[in-house]
């Protein structure tokens, strides 16, 4: 029952009431005023009855619209914590992704440091900013991202492939903590004396000690050959092949990868040497060359060349 119900009738109920009254007065005043304040102690009750009912709907209502609207929130507060942890995400590979190109490029120390916030400013005024506009912006955010991870992740490629052709050139000592004894070239025969013509460069050596490999790549002969003794050669891949010779013993076997710096044999004076050396050759598409254009690259040897 409405409330415009409730008084329509609260109100026809009283026009009968006060008619009645009216005659009765006239006949019992007595009565007449009991009947009186009996109808208006009526009337006021069931009218503070009517109102507190309409305030109990209006106030359920109340708290049924409250409550979607906490539940309309709640589930935008979910979306929108859900997109920030994609994001947080996004930008810790990115994080991780920068420190590996900064290793990879061999760039200096703190010239790119990932775990400082990044310096911001700006003036007023200041307004609040609109779910529709927090929206947008979270979703440029989220296309920066995915545009600067795609940038980065072919840098980092070809960063990778670019290391992995350094790493795969000739460019360290055959023997650490050594020194040059005989340069390429001509020079006088040791065991003849008459010209020669010395296919690479030696390296002083005691015997037992380890010969490393000077870049890259696979092992593409471990044997005797005529005049160089035990010999490995490492093919790195490229166009390039590296020959080790007069070795004591080898320590890999054909096909086996090796590592710029790793062990592939134990110097000696195999073959025709007169002592105790590293023999190091380096060809480059079937053509010999000399060692010391690759190693002067990356360290500087010092040159004492015997007659």
């Amino acid at each position: 029952m409405t409330y415009p119900t409730i008084v329509n009738k609260t109100r026809a109920h009283l026009s009968h009431w006060l008619h009645r009254a009216g005659y009765w007065g006239a006949q019992r005043p007595a009565l007449a005023i009991a009947l009186l304040l009996g109808t208006g102690t009526a009337l006021g009750a069931g009218i503070g009855l009517a109102d507190n009912a309409l305030l109990r709907t209006k106030a359920d209502h109340q708290a049924a619209a409250l409550e979607t609207t906490r539940r309309d929130a709640q589930r935008e507060i979910n979306a929108l914590a859900a997109r920030l942890g994609e994001l947080q995400a996004e930008a810790n590979r990115l994080n991780a992704l920068g420190e590996r190109l900064t290793r990879i490029g061999q760039l200096q120390d703190g010239e790119f440091d990932f775990d400082k916030p990044v310096g911001v400013g700006g003036v007023g005024p200041v307004r609040d900013m609109t779910k529709s506009e927090l929206d947008e912006g979270m979703a440029t955010l989220g296309a920066q991202f995915k545009a600067s991870g795609e940038q980065l992740s072919v840098l980092e490629s070809l960063l990778f492939n670019r290391q992995l052709d350094m790493n795969a050139v000739p460019g360290r000592e055959p023997i650490a903590n050594s020194y040059i004894t005989s340069g390429f070239g001509g020079r006088a025969d040791p065991f003849n004396g008459g010209h020669a013509n010395h296919k690479g460069i030696d390296f002083k050596a005691n015997v037992g000690d380890p010969v490393l490999s000077v870049a890259d790549g696979v092992v593409s002969y471990s044997g005797v050959r005529s005049g160089y003794g035990n010999v490995v050669e490492v093919d790195h891949g490229n166009g390039y092949v590296t020959r080790y010779a007069h070795n004591s013993r080898l320590t890999r076997k054909v096909g086996e990868l090796v590592r710029a710096g790793q062990e592939v044999a134990k110097a000696g004076s195999t073959g025709r040497s007169t002592g105790a050396h590293v023999h190091f050759e380096v060809w480059e598409n079937g053509r010999v060359v000399n060692p010391r254009n690759f190693l002067s690259q990356q360290s500087p040897l010092k040159m004492q060349i015997k007659g």
